[in-house]
């Protein structure tokens, strides 16, 4: 379930090595990470990754292994994290990732030299 806020949950992601977390800072995280807590959208976000153009739902159905309603419902909780951008084209929606989210995304996950 997403937070009560009216931006994206990514745009109010913050780095997990932060000094501190406010509270909406974490519950934004803590969607994010919702959002990519499934093994479909976990294929959906890297069949995105290694397209180099934005690709049809049609063209997900088959990678993700699921029904095409299905992939529409793993779709939107990507884009609803603002992970993804939709774009209409006639009947058919295509899909990206959202650069900036990307670069939050990437920022927020980033551990390196805190421990260990």
């Amino acid at each position: 379930m997403m937070s009560a806020t009216s931006v994206e949950p990514v745009a109010c992601c913050a780095a997990l090595a932060a000094p501190t977390l406010s509270d909406e800072e974490a519950a934004a995280t803590a969607d994010v990470f919702r959002a990519l807590a499934d093994p479909a959208r976990v294929r959906i976000v890297n069949v995105l990754a290694t397209s180099g153009d934005p690709v049809c739902v049609c063209d997900l159905i088959a990678p993700v292994g699921l029904s095409q309603p299905t992939v529409s419902h793993h779709l939107k909780k990507l884009t609803d994290a603002g992970l993804l951008e939709r774009q209409q084209r006639g009947k058919w929606a295509y899909f990206s990732l959202n650069r900036e989210a990307v670069e939050v995304l990437a920022a927020v996950a980033d551990l390196k030299g805190v421990c260990c």
